[in-house]
């Protein structure tokens, strides 16, 4: 079972999602508060399982949010992020060789926000 892990930043708070390994499978941006973090942290729980993937990489239709954007970076990685039904990014990715890797990420993701996963916070 994944978990989320809350993290004081130098202009507030941000999380990470880790997998049942102890492995980021994704980070938020920061939020000015705990309290927002924490309405991150609910609206990713809520918006993984359910959000469509939109592949940027290849022509594919645009989906509505929530949502998984696959794409790639400037290095030629792939990465995902996922928004929110509101549109604003809730996670990002960390860059990955093969796409099929990718894709795993974001099913792990969908797995683990799912969960009733613990949230710990460290400083």
């Amino acid at each position: 079972m994944g978990k989320f892990i809350i993290i004081a930043a130098k202009s507030g708070f941000k999380f990470n999602l880790l997998a049942a390994n102890g492995a980021v499978i994704a980070a938020s941006q920061v939020y000015d508060g705990l309290e927002s973090c924490r309405g991150g942290i609910e609206s990713l729980r809520k918006n993984a399982p359910i959000a469509a993937l939109q592949d940027c990489t290849a022509a594919a239709r645009q989906e509505r949010c929530p949502k998984f954007e696959l794409y790639t970076d400037r290095a030629g990685e792939y990465r995902f992020r996922l928004r929110a039904a509101n549109g604003k990014i809730l996670a990002a990715s960390e860059g990955y060789r093969a796409k099929k890797s990718c894709l795993a990420g974001i099913e792990s993701v969908r797995r683990n926000a799912a969960c009733p996963a613990a949230v710990e916070m460290r400083c």
